[in-house]
């Protein structure tokens, strides 16, 4: 049964006369107790935080006063005690709670400064089990967690980057804060423990190997608030989770203007696909346009991918993103940039590339320090009515499958080098996806259609367009590989595949069709590997 409410009315204004302030984070606290304590406001604190203060030259009060307890088991237990929660959890207005702490002693204390053990960098710095388990904070989300609840009385702060509102605050009302900026803080503290509480949930899902815990928590801090979403309609904040996965999260932007809703989704999707690429056995270029490839390729040089990726779809590429696999440099950037480009995500960037790409001053310019690794596992979500949709990342990759040959003609080596090529393609393309392949470079793309014949034909029309732009008397999926992300129900699409010039084709397998596929191939004398893996991306 919900614990009824004495509906006691909440102050405006409630004067700040005593702080309790205990932080690990100590960005700023030593100006912020200075301001406080000019103010005229007790200063109350713990441990390495009193220190900190007290060697600053001001006066500050140690919790083991208030408690009357000292902190033991290697500060665990410091500020668990009626001593801090009364003061803390008191409705002052309330006869029966005045009486309680008049009677145990107990000081209000109106405004709480308190930051968390760093959990979330100790778990992504590779710390050991018991050095994480370790920096679970129990005393700071108590006391922030009973402080918010208590927000008609106590101020709780657990963001530095709340010290100078909180002090102009102060200023304006002449030494009190508001319920509506105390209600604020509230909000904002309840969401940090949350999302606290989901890095050290979801840790154990993962230390323990619970891929669907009963209870499942997200978290993220806001980096900013964006002008829209998907549509200008809509609204948007974006968010990270801390995780150090390389990628437009975790970027440095170097220039240009503020990133979209739609440039960030699309920047992933292009990273993600170029991470499927070794820098080290070849450069690989991905142009990527509402989340799907229209172009992608490897060569000896970033320039020389680039060409071949663009030469796919130079229609589409127009406004697209561009992600390589390597630092980018001069030769590249000044062929990138003679097409209108929104934003361009590398490892890194020469001084040189760099002073290329800031001559178009609305060109973003990512660089991340790395690449992602495509075997990694991790999470992803969606959101339905009324629920989340959870699954592992698709972290399969072609060189780590078994491959099957199941037609009388085995693919040439060269065959079997751009099948593969094409496959890891068909991974990052919205299903049903067909992706035409010739020697390391997309040559037609087809995705996101209800029928994979049509993807097929889609695929191939505009190989058709590519061809008639760069004048040549035939497209280039004569003689090409196809990879489908999905099997082929029927021979149907494979037989459009046939048609658009495809000698070789890759594909999952599996279905009840199959023998009728792999006849269809055998009577055109194509040839056909199975994977046994699918990639459908919705």
């Amino acid at each position: 049964m919900a614990v009824a409410a004495k509906n006691i009315p909440a102050p405006d204004l409630v004067p700040v006369r005593r702080a309790l302030l205990s932080v690990f984070d100590k960005t700023g606290l030593i100006d912020f107790a200075k301001a406080l304590a000019a103010a005229g406001v007790e200063l109350v604190s713990t441990g390495g935080t009193a220190k900190a203060i007290a060697d600053a030259g001001l006066p500050v009060r140690d919790v083991s006063e208030l408690t009357g307890f000292p902190e033991i088991m290697d500060g665990r237990v410091k500020t668990l005690h009626p001593g801090v929660h009364g003061a803390l959890l008191g409705v002052r207005d309330d006869p029966e709670h005045s009486a309680a702490m008049r009677k145990y002693g107990i000081e209000p204390i109106d405004l709480v400064v308190s930051n968390l053990y760093p959990f979330e960098e100790v778990r992504r710095s590779g710390a050991d089990y018991a050095s994480i388990v370790e920096n679970i904070d129990i005393g700071g989300p108590a006391m922030i967690r009973a402080s918010a609840k208590n927000h008609a009385y106590v101020a709780i702060v657990t963001d530095p980057g709340d010290y100078a509102p909180v002090l102009n605050a102060l200023e304006m009302n002449i030494g009190s804060l508001s319920l509506d900026f105390r209600k604020k803080l509230a909000a904002k503290a309840f969401a940090r423990t949350a999302s606290y509480d989901a890095a050290i949930s979801g840790w154990f899902a993962e230390a323990l190997e619970i891929e669907h815990p009963t209870w499942r928590a997200f978290g993220g801090r806001l980096v900013e608030v964006m002008r829209y979403g998907e549509n200008p309609h809509q609204s948007a904040g974006f968010y990270v989770n801390g995780d150090k996965r390389p990628g437009v999260a975790t970027a440095r932007q170097l220039q240009g203007k503020q990133l979209s809703y739609n440039n960030i989704n699309d920047t992933d999707a292009a990273f993600e696909l170029v991470g499927e690429f070794d820098p080290d056995l070849s450069a690989a270029v991905a142009i990527i346009k509402h989340a799907n490839p229209c172009g992608v390729a490897e060569g000896a040089s970033l320039k020389a991918a680039y060409a071949k990726a663009l030469a796919c779809d130079p229609v589409s590429a127009f406004g697209g993103i561009i992600a390589v696999n390597r630092i980018l440099d001069a030769e590249a950037a000044e062929e990138i940039v003679k097409t209108f480009t929104e934003v361009i995500i590398a490892p890194g960037a020469t001084d040189e590339a760099a002073a290329i790409v800031a001559a178009k001053k609305n060109l973003r310019l990512l660089v991340t320090g790395g690449l992602p690794d495509p075997r990694t596992p991790g999470t992803t979500v969606k959101s339905v009515a009324g629920g989340l949709l959870i699954q592992g990342r698709d972290n399969a990759v072609v060189d780590d499958l078994e491959l099957k040959v199941v037609t009388t003609r085995a693919p040439t080596p060269a065959e079997m080098a751009d099948l593969k090529f094409a496959f890891r393609i068909a991974k990052h393309v919205k299903s049903n996806a067909i992706v035409y392949v010739r020697d390391g470079a997309t040559v037609g793309i087809g995705a996101g259609q209800m029928s994979r014949v049509d993807s097929s034909r889609i695929a191939a029309r505009k190989a058709l367009d590519a061809a008639e732009a760069a004048g040549l008397a035939e497209p280039l999926t004569k003689g090409s590989v196809v990879a489908s992300d999905a099997f082929f129900p029927f021979a149907d699409g494979l037989l459009s595949a046939i048609a658009a010039g495809a000698t070789a084709v890759i594909q999952p397998g599996g279905s009840m069709n199959d023998k009728d596929v792999i006849a269809a191939a055998d009577e055109h004398g194509i040839a056909m590997v199975f994977t046994g893996v699918r990639h459908f991306r919705h």
